[in-house]
């Protein structure tokens, strides 16, 4: 064998195992490829990774089913594609839910986490008692009233919304004892006392300035208590 055939044999030895490395690469790679597509199947669209559970977390009134009926969350679903806002926006459909916040909890579980409403004044209606929050929202009709919640009288939801702006404005000490709270517009919110007496307090304007003077006003004796213009108080 000559010096250049002796050169020639190793590299023609090598060219298969190069090869034979190229297509092992190559395999490899597809292989991880094929194997990431698997994957993603599975996550995106089987079951593996599907709900099997919905915990309903923050209500006192609304039931946990009451709040799973309505967030209707389908068994299986995968978790990763699931809509929680569009789950959200159903859930917030219950009048008593003030607030919504729905998470996914790897690896199977929805968790629904809601805020109910408090009611603040009550309502009477011919089909019941309503109950207000402090938005002003009519959120629950009951049969009888719940004790310690002064009555709101309005004509509409800008008014209501006036009254028990105001009724939160009241000084906590003597919140207690306002027994009704009535407006005809919002700039005419007047509180009914305990005893009888009736504070005039005007619109939700100045309402920091008319609850630091009401306390002092209502020592005096009197029936009408008027703080709509808090500079100039009135007792008659």
């Amino acid at each position: 064998m000559t010096t250049a055939e002796t050169r020639r044999a190793p590299r023609q030895a090598e060219r298969p195992v190069t090869r034979r490395r190229y297509l092992m690469r190559r395999f490899g790679v597809l292989g991880a490829f094929l194997g990431v597509l698997g994957l993603l199947y599975l996550v995106l669209f089987t079951s593996v990774l599907g709900v099997r559970g919905v915990d309903v977390l923050g209500n006192t009134v609304l039931t946990a089913d009451e709040v799973r009926e309505v967030a209707a969350v389908e068994s299986g679903s995968p978790l990763v594609r699931l809509d929680i806002d569009a789950i959200g926006v159903r859930v917030a459909t219950l009048p008593r839910v003030r607030s919504v916040e729905v998470r996914r909890s790897y690896p199977s579980t929805v968790e629904i986490i809601v805020v109910e409403r408090s009611a603040v004044a009550v309502a009477v209606g011919p089909d019941g008692f309503h109950l207000v929050d402090g938005d002003g929202v009519d959120f629950s009709v009951e049969t009888a009233a719940p004790p310690g919640l002064p009555q709101v009288t309005t004509p509409d939801t800008a008014t209501t919304k006036a009254a028990v702006q105001v009724l939160a404005a009241v000084p906590e000490p003597l919140r207690p004892l306002v027994v009704a709270v009535a407006a005809t517009t919002v700039g005419d919110v007047r509180l009914t006392l305990t005893d009888g007496r009736v504070v005039k307090w005007g619109g939700v304007d100045e309402s920091g300035r008319k609850a630091a003077v009401l306390g002092p006003l209502l020592t005096r004796p009197g029936k009408t208590y008027d703080v709509a213009t808090p500079d100039f108080p009135t007792v008659a």
